[in-house]
């Protein structure tokens, strides 16, 4: 579910602390409660992946605000 994560970020990245920690506590929550893994190991694992699929999409939504207001400035 990559592209959820990315995805995520893309539309949260203005609040980045918010939609980290969000995808940080949520996602493995989600992935319990879905059955896809059981509470260990592997899940700290699975939010860290999250965590740096958020960052990705976050890092393009502030990459886009920061040309937007070059652009304004200019």
């Amino acid at each position: 579910m990559i592209p959820a994560l990315i995805v995520f970020g893309l539309l949260f990245g203005r609040w980045w602390r918010s939609a980290l920690i969000v995808a940080a506590l949520g996602w493995p929550v989600l992935l319990v409660v879905d059955g896809v893994q059981q509470v260990g190991p592997g899940l700290l694992a699975a939010a860290g992946l999250a965590v740096l699929n958020t960052a990705a999409g976050v890092l393009i939504h502030q990459g886009v605000l920061l040309l937007i207001r070059r652009r304004r400035t200019s």
